[in-house]
């Protein structure tokens, strides 16, 4: 036995166990991590959207679990260690599952979305940058009048039919019709916020109905996540989701949040988002979210991932599109 250290897992040299408070205070927050993981919908949205701002992040509350296992190791806690597995096991099945029951197969349809900033600098690289992944369908938002000669003549030539409405726009490969705005302006908004458009694209397995959307943007203050236009939004592109008649859908834009978000329930449950990962588009410098999303109904995603930085504070966003069988 050596002298002055523990001669054995969580024995000091005497024989004596050291005290357990350490072990148990890390067994705790692995069990209220994963407790955190699984029942996110539990917490509260009545204050300051908690629940909302949360679900926001969700992924990265992952990260407890390696700062808990170095801690755990540190104080050589066999309790903490056995504890760590259900945080482990919950993330795995939320964000890693997913990803290997993605279907296979040929995509029909190459989708791009992308929120190329009003302040973007440099549209003909963006444009140019767009039109290099080869894309049958592209949605921008954010269209600004002295941009939008750039965006139309680049994407143009790849791209030959397009619509735009307000500041956001949808280029396609294949025929546009019945193309018209879609409002999801929320109240107290002034008149000529346009940020929603629908088409049927007549693509070679049939039409499909493409929204492109863009909803208002969330702060997070000291009073909590200020979301309450974007869910009011939300609401409002919800209804126009339901009401539509065809039964091939797809949803193209910038959210402001992700999926696992109760406020963009309204949008997300009458879409697939089984297509998840770790394709985080904002902030440019340094992803920490997905909120620019590609969505279907009666329809599947594949191969959801991010492009390259291009002039905006969003990365762009691609993923193949199969229309069934």
């Amino acid at each position: 036995m050596r002298r002055g250290g523990r001669s054995s897992w969580g024995r000091d040299p005497e024989g004596a166990r050291p005290p357990r408070a350490p072990g148990i205070v890390l067994a705790s927050l692995a069990v209220a991590t994963a407790g955190l993981l699984a029942f996110h919908s539990a917490v509260p949205n009545t204050v300051g959207r908690l629940g909302s701002l949360v679900e926001t992040f969700l992924p990265w509350l992952g990260v407890a679990v390696p700062v808990l296992l170095g801690l755990a190791l540190l104080r050589r806690s066999a309790l903490a260690l056995v504890a760590l597995l259900l945080p482990t096991a919950v993330w795995t099945a939320l964000f890693v599952v997913p990803l290997s029951a993605e279907e296979p197969g040929r995509p029909h349809l190459k989708a791009l979305q992308h929120n190329v900033s009003d302040e973007n600098a440099d549209p003909e690289g963006t444009a140019g940058a767009l039109v290099a992944a080869a894309p049958d369908l592209v949605a921008l938002e954010e269209l600004t009048p002295p941009a939008l000669p750039v965006y139309e003549a680049t994407l143009g030539a790849h791209c030959p039919y397009h619509a735009v409405v307000g500041t956001v726009g949808l280029w396609s490969r294949y025929p546009l019709a019945d193309v018209r705005p879609v409002d999801i302006r929320p109240s107290g908004i002034a008149e000529g916020w346009n940020r929603g458009l629908r088409a049927s694209v007549r693509t070679p397995h049939g039409d499909v109905a493409v929204y492109v959307a863009h909803l208002p943007s969330v702060r997070i203050r000291a009073t909590g996540l200020a979301s309450g236009r974007r869910d009011e939004s939300a609401r409002l592109l919800g209804a126009a989701l339901a009401a539509e008649k065809l039964d091939k859908v797809i949803l193209l834009g910038d959210l402001n949040s992700t999926v696992d978000d109760r406020g963009l329930a309204p949008v997300t449950s009458r879409m697939d988002t089984t297509a998840r990962g770790f394709p985080f588009s904002w902030p440019a410098a340094f992803p920490v979210s997905r909120i620019d999303h590609i969505m279907t109904r009666a329809a599947t995603v594949t191969g959801v991932r991010t492009l390259p930085a291009t002039g905006s504070d969003h990365l762009p966003v691609t993923a193949g599109i199969r229309l069934g069988s």
